[in-house]
Formats: C-alpha cells, sequence, structure tokens
C-alpha cells in the first residue's frame, strides 16, 4: 500500500467577493446621496396685493412673451440669447450701479426664458430683483 502523506491545507480567504460588495456599496451610496444645492439669484419674491411700492429710481424691466422673446424696457431684443440679452440689460441699465429690476413674464412663458433673464441678471450683479404678479381676485 502506497501510503502517502496528506499535507493539510491552511484555510485560503478569498477576498475578491468582499472587495467587489464593498465597491456595490460605495457605487450606491455615491449614487444615491443628494447634496445641497446653494441658489445663486437672490430674489425678492413680491407679494400678491394691491398696494404699490414706490421706488426712488426707475425700475428696468424684463418682459419676456409666450414665445420667449425678451423686452428690454419696452424695446425688442433682437433674438433670445443670453448674451444679447446681456447686452442690452447693461445698456438699459447705463452706468446705474444696480436699478431695481422688474421681470415680468407671460404665464405660458417657456420656464427656460425666465431662468436666462434672471440668470443674466445675476451675471451683471443685480441684486433688487422682484417678479410681476398679477392679483387674484375671489371669484364667486
Amino acid at each position: 500500500m502506497n501510503l502517502r502523506k496528506f499535507r493539510r491545507n491552511d484555510p485560503d480567504v478569498n477576498l475578491t467577493p468582499l472587495i467587489d460588495v464593498v465597491f456595490l456599496l460605495l457605487i450606491f451610496f455615491m449614487v444615491s446621496t443628494t447634496f445641497n444645492r446653494q441658489n445663486e439669484i437672490s430674489v425678492n419674491l413680491p407679494k400678491a396685493s394691491t398696494d404699490l411700492s414706490t421706488a426712488k429710481d426707475d425700475p428696468l424691466t424684463i418682459a419676456i412673451d409666450a414665445q420667449g422673446r425678451y423686452y428690454v424696457n419696452n424695446r425688442e431684443v433682437v433674438n433670445t440669447q443670453a448674451a444679447t440679452l446681456k447686452r442690452a440689460v447693461k445698456l438699459a441699465a447705463s452706468d446705474r450701479e444696480d436699478p431695481p429690476l422688474i421681470i415680468s413674464a407671460d404665464a405660458n412663458t417657456p420656464h427656460q426664458a425666465v431662468v436666462t433673464a434672471m440668470d443674466v441678471v445675476r451675471q451683471l450683479g443685480f441684486m433688487h430683483l422682484s417678479i410681476a404678479t398679477q392679483t387674484q381676485r375671489d371669484t364667486p
């Protein structure tokens, strides 16, 4: 009979599945984590009341129609690009540092047009921004 010496193997721990699980957990937490975003545009939301506020300066107005076209102080802007709107607002503001600004948009205006106008105002450093609203009357 051939007696072989059986050598007992030491237990071997395979770390590959453990590493895979750790990486999957890491990816899961990275994807599912939400981060707080700070708004860069400071907006004074108007109160929908009948009170009219009196301002020292003549306010600068940006109107946006239902098709997303811009009007700065009732003058139509050539196109709807942000750079063109920025030049028009800067020209209308002339040498005033931070004039009061009113954005009035049609109810059917694309959301992107309003966001673009607000971003242009922020880039120019204007801080006194109001959004025009209509007062709701009680209907019977």
